[in-house]
């Protein structure tokens, strides 16, 4: 599309010079009888926006109304400079007054979200009319303090609350900035810390402040794991995120008592067993401190359970593969342990086996079932196939300047063919070979990487 634009552009700006040469060897005129080679010039030169329309290119908005703007003024702003607002106005000084552009520049300045009410006025003047614009202001924050904070500076509780000078003062906003702060407090080990927000002093009523009793730092003096049988306490304490004292050397370094992220490696320890096929193990925490408060000692209590065997893999849903040639692609059989992760993998492989075949929009969902044995389980994969696709169109997107001759070197370089079916396996490969062409930027902080668009064609699909 570039190019043909290209080429009409050309073609249009030749046949002007041409016209323009000619006239000018028969003497200019050009629009019937008369002129002559001595002919005066008009008095005039047309203007440059009539010229325009008649040769039939971008159309200059005309203003409307025959009343001219004598001035435009801006009352009721205290905090929001008159420079900012008139930048959002179309009405301007000396030009013609239009009632509708007024109506729009009001839409613009409520859209604007620094006013509550906006108005206007319009007055006589001996040289035109007068735009007034009212405005009330919504209350803004002048400034935010942080008082009392020792063990956080201001800068970091700045970046973690969000509230700066000139947002919306309201109790919303300020709520929400001390949840933040809170939370951020907690992560970083106080626990017990307690913010109150106030709003103005003597001498600034929209000053924030925010008053902190930070209470005292804990953090972890030693993690513990019970009942733990089929991993060791190293293993576990590697999985879980919360942290404790490398020896003496880092005892003050990346422990902080963070409850919350105690509570959520519960879940992570529960998740790892159940992966690992114990489907019914339960995990919990106890946390206990010593006498000064700051130190605590947090032990996970595990409940393993049976590890669970599968007892039988059932396919339902395939109909257009044979059952047999999916359960060549499982890496779970009958009798193994039940692992969530060979089950995830198994998920993907069945997903990318449809999508060889043009089924590109193929889901599998697992479902594992008890059975009434204390240690079996079944797993059933339940298959979407969808319809199966052709390609109907193949791009290939890459940043720059556009270029046909390229672009038909790329394709060139595919393994993909209109009107086959669409092959995940060789798209992929594709990818590959345009990233192994070494032609285009690399740095994907410069351009994005070649990449393939297949469009499937329409009313290709199969059953």
């Amino acid at each position: 599309m570039p190019l043909r634009l290209a080429i009409s552009l050309t073609f249009s700006a030749s046949l002007f010079f041409l016209a323009t040469t000619a006239l000018a060897q028969f003497g200019g005129g050009g629009a019937g009888g008369g002129g002559g080679g001595g002919a005066p010039p008009p008095n005039e030169r047309p203007r440059f926006s009539d010229h325009v329309n008649e040769m039939g290119g971008l159309r200059v908005r005309r203003e409307k109304g025959t009343a001219i703007v004598a001035d435009v003024q801006i009352r009721g702003n205290r905090f929001v400079s008159t420079a900012a607002i008139l930048q959002k106005l179309e009405t301007r000084v000396d030009r013609l007054f239009d009632e509708e552009l007024v109506m729009s520049d009001i839409r613009a300045l409520r859209e604007f979200g620094a006013f509550s009410d906006v108005r206007f006025r319009i007055e006589d003047a001996a040289n035109g009319k007068v735009v007034i614009f009212d405005v009330v202001e919504l209350p803004t924050v002048s400034d935010v303090i942080y008082f009392g904070n020792r063990g956080l500076n201001d800068r970091e509780l700045k970046g973690r609350s969000g509230l700066q000078p000139k947002d919306p003062l309201n109790e919303f906003t300020i709520e929400s900035a001390v949840r933040r702060l809170e939370d951020f407090y907690r992560e970083k080990g106080f626990n017990n810390a307690v913010i109150q927000s106030v709003i103005g002093h003597d001498k600034d009523p929209r000053a924030v402040i925010f008053r902190i009793n930070e209470g005292e730092l804990e953090r972890i003096a030693k993690i513990n794991m019970v009942g733990n049988e089929i991993e060791g306490d190293a293993r576990l304490k590697k999985v879980i995120r919360s942290r404790e004292p490398f020896m003496r050397f880092g005892y003050y370094i990346n422990n902080p008592a963070n409850l919350k992220q105690i509570d959520e490696d519960v879940d992570i320890l529960t998740r790892y067993y159940r992966n690992l096929g114990f489907l019914r193990a339960h995990v919990s925490r106890q946390i206990e401190y010593d006498d000064s408060g700051q130190w605590l000692t947090v032990t996970f209590v595990i409940v393993e359970n049976e590890r669970y065997i599968i007892n039988d893999i059932q396919i339902v849903g395939n109909e257009f593969v044979d059952e047999a040639q999916l359960r060549e692609r499982l890496t779970l059989k009958a009798g193994d342990y039940f692992s969530g992760m060979k089950m995830n993998l198994d998920v993907s492989e069945l997903t990318y086996s449809y999508g060889t075949l043009g089924f590109i929009y193929c889901e599998v969902q697992p479902q594992p079932v008890m059975r009434d044995e204390p240690d079996r389980v079944d797993l059933v994969y339940k298959i979407s196939e969808g319809d199966r696709w052709k390609i109907g169109q193949i791009f290939v997107n890459v940043e720059g300047e556009p270029h046909l001759m390229r672009e038909t070197m790329l394709l060139n370089q595919l393994d993909l063919v209109e009107g086959q079916f669409i092959d995940r396996r060789k798209l992929e490969s594709g990818r590959n070979v345009l990233n192994r062409l070494q032609l285009f930027e690399n740095n994907p902080t410069l351009a994005d990487p070649p990449d393939i668009k297949v469009v499937p064609q329409e009313g290709s699909f199969e059953y």
